[in-house]
């Protein structure tokens, strides 16, 4: 039979019919795939594509290759291959390891998704593990799905390639960053985690500072750089140590980890990164849910009041653009003195802060509130403290930074993620 007519059974509304055509088609694998992938231009709903996609996995290995060989050349597009490399079964694990050590992050990415779908276990497997965290850049959030995965299984082999000397550097260094986007800190040897240690000494002595910009979204606290030790207790925060300024913004802006709770249930934990001195101030980062606890709007009133009581002084910023919010607040010893919440039009409580221009007294507002400032957060909080988006070279820096826990008896090395110092 004709491939031709093959493939308009495909279309037929016979179910029995369809399947007899794709089994057909497959056993005709190295004349039918160039073929069918011609067909596919015309066709974009998934329910068109099914036929398709039975015929792939029949065919397996060689529709695999095939159609990898049709993206490079723009043959196929790159909607269509997600769909279609979804499909294929352990016979086809070692291409997906292949596809995974691709350089290309696109490619990258849809290797590793097949590895984490298959749960493959395999050499190729790890040492495209090794390869993508080796290589500079972008790591496909597959990859760290995968080093978690396979972490207990690939542990021991991945700390014998950190050894072997017959290894270059680059795989030595691949391996370390795989152990850690597996199993966190904990994952490194002794000598390991002595050697990074004191790398983030080395490094905190001259780094340039660079904070998560706010745009689009963000939150954070400001406290006086005297007196920001009561941040700690205030906060609840537990075994802090040193860090650099680029690893605790990368710590701070990661996954939360669930651990096991008192009572049998589970609790979140969170890291927190709490700046070196910036120009007077220390800035705190980490999960909001975990830091602010209750009904958002009363819950940061609470904890910046509660921070100011420890901290003498204590300031807090939220931005999300999307959804409209603008708040800026402001505490000395327990109690509120200014706050500023716009979410449409803008509300101000306290009375104004001597840097504010009032709205008063611009003429481009009418029978404006007395107390009312034309400031939001992106702008108060450079008067107030610091701009994080302003942080660079010429920013005084005293001291270092902290990254802690948001519970105690977990420890740093839990956390899973990308080796940043």
């Amino acid at each position: 039979m004709k491939i031709e007519s093959l493939l308009e059974d495909l279309d037929s509304d016979d179910a029995a019919r369809v399947e007899a055509a794709a089994a057909r088609l497959a056993e005709q694998a190295d004349s039918v795939v160039p073929t069918l992938l011609q067909g596919l231009a015309d066709r974009r709903p998934t329910d068109e594509l099914k036929p398709f996609i039975r015929v792939l996995r029949y065919i397996g290995p060689p529709a695999f290759d095939a159609l990898l060989a049709a993206w490079r050349r723009k043959e196929v597009a790159d909607w269509q291959v997600g769909h279609f490399l979804e499909v294929f079964d352990e016979r086809s694990a070692d291409q997906y390891a292949a596809l995974a050590a691709d350089p290309d992050f696109r490619k990258s990415g849809n290797g590793f998704e097949g590895l984490v779908r298959l749960r493959t276990d395999s050499e190729a497997g790890l040492r495209a593990l090794v390869a993508c965290f080796a290589r500079s850049g972008f790591i496909p959030h597959k990859a760290s799905d995968y080093a978690r995965l396979l972490h207990d299984s690939y542990r021991p082999r991945l700390r014998s390639l950190r050894r072997d000397p017959a290894e270059s550097p680059r795989i030595r260094r691949g391996a370390m960053a795989a152990l850690v986007a597996g199993g966190g800190a904990d994952a490194l040897d002794d000598r390991d985690r002595a050697a990074v240690e004191r790398l983030i000494r080395v490094k905190i002595l001259d780094e340039i500072p660079s904070l998560p910009s706010s745009t689009l979204s963000g939150w954070w606290m400001a406290v006086p750089g005297a007196s920001y030790e009561g941040v700690f207790e205030a906060l609840g925060l537990h075994d802090r140590r040193p860090v650099t300024v680029a690893a605790g913004v990368r710590a701070s802006e990661g996954r939360e980890i669930q651990v096991p709770g008192p009572e049998g249930g589970s609790r979140s934990v969170g890291r927190v990164f709490v700046t070196p001195e910036l120009d007077g101030w220390r800035l705190v980062f980490g999960s909001f849910d975990l830091l602010v606890a209750g009904d958002p709007w009363d819950g940061m009133i609470e904890t910046v009041e509660r921070v100011s009581v420890h901290c003498g002084q204590a300031q807090l910023f939220f931005l999300d653009d999307a959804g409209g919010s603008d708040v800026w607040m402001v505490a000395e010893n327990g109690r509120m003195i200014r706050r500023y919440a716009a979410e449409g039009y803008p509300e101000w409580e306290g009375d104004p802060l001597p840097w504010e221009i009032l709205a008063a007294d611009d003429p481009d507002y009418d029978e404006a509130p007395s107390n009312a400032g034309t400031m939001g957060a992106r702008s108060a909080c450079g008067y107030l403290s610091v701009d994080p988006d302003a942080v660079g070279p010429d920013t005084e820096v005293r001291g270092h930074g902290w990254l802690a826990l948001t519970e105690p008896g977990v420890g740093h090395g839990a956390f899973p993620g990308t080796l940043r110092i």
